[in-house]
């Protein structure tokens, strides 16, 4: 496990209560997230998105952080075939601001970078640097992973993208940062619980996301949502997505504005139901306060 730096949270009695899991190795832009958004926790890193949320299922962590989407390279599929069969909760979301590195072992120099490792998502998100360069890009499966793996190999050809976080742990150098093509690039995090949170929907402005599947049949879709409208509801998000073998019907994931226990909601939950094959709640949340207000000062200088 790695320890994450930053202030002393709360103490308790139970082993995984001060437990955070993520995917990837340490120094892995999920690790950054946990370090930002629970610095008192300590991190566990984990192979796959699965496998941090069973460490949650288990009792080996309290929560787990997992990216769903990313202002440049869009949505996390792999997330969304977990989310039918988990019994998590999510609980909060997290915005990471993401600030990318090409890093490689000391000695090398952009001239002798030939290819670059890393994971898809990264690999995309810095797309523009990459084709600029003419490096050939490789996936990984993980962006720290790829730094590590590039620190045992021994060849100044091979490059990564990576965190600064992922250059210090294992001993590389960095040869250029921000290598984004945005300087938006943000990826947004779900924390997932065994416990439902609880916000006080009369004091907080909250979110609730879900699952559901319409009826096979014409105008299901509309009729479904009909209720959110009527009782003006916000939808947030609407997502479809083929989950299984099924082909003929989509699975949709959805976000809106609102608490369950607030009337408009709730009759809109109501006639969701009616219309709808599958409903499934995957919690309640408070809003994070970045919505409204977004990176307030350029991230890169002379921008």
């Amino acid at each position: 496990m790695a320890k994450a730096r930053g202030g002393k949270g709360p103490t308790t009695t139970k082993k995984a209560s001060n437990i955070i899991a993520f995917q990837g190795e340490p120094g892995a832009n999920s690790d950054m997230a946990c370090r930002a958004a629970f610095p008192y926790m300590t991190t566990l890193p984990c192979a796959t998105f699965e496998t941090a949320m069973e460490a949650v299922q288990v009792g080996r962590a309290e929560l787990a952080i997992i990216p769903v989407e990313n202002s440049i390279a869009g949505r996390v599929a792999d997330l969304h075939s977990l989310l039918p069969h988990t019994r998590l909760k999510i609980v909060a979301e997290h915005f990471q601001r993401v600030e990318h590195c090409l890093v490689a072992l000391p000695g090398a120099s952009l001239k002798s970078i030939r290819s670059v490792k890393s994971h898809v998502q990264a690999l995309a998100q810095c797309r523009n640097f990459l084709k600029r360069h003419r490096f050939q890009p490789t996936v990984h499966a993980d962006t720290a992973g790829a730094a590590r793996e590039i620190a045992e190999i021994g060849d100044k050809s091979v490059g990564a993208i990576a965190s600064s976080l992922a250059a210090r742990i294992y001993n590389l150098k960095v040869l250029a940062k921000n290598i984004e093509d945005a300087d938006h690039n943000t990826t947004r995090m779900l924390v997932f619980s065994r416990e439902s949170a609880t916000p006080d929907w009369r004091t907080v402005q909250c979110m609730t996301s879900f699952l559901f599947r319409v009826k096979s049949r014409p105008a299901a879709l509309y009729k479904a949502l009909g209720g959110f409208a009527t009782n003006g509801v916000n939808i947030v998000k609407l997502e479809s997505y083929l989950s299984g073998a099924r082909f003929e019907q989509a699975q949709f994931y959805a976000e809106v504005e609102g608490h369950p226990e607030q009337r408009s909601l709730h009759l809109a939950f109501e006639e969701l139901g009616f219309f709808s094959e599958e409903l499934k709640l995957l919690g309640s949340f408070p809003v994070n306060p970045f919505r409204r207000k977004g990176w307030e000062a350029p991230t890169r200088p002379g921008t």
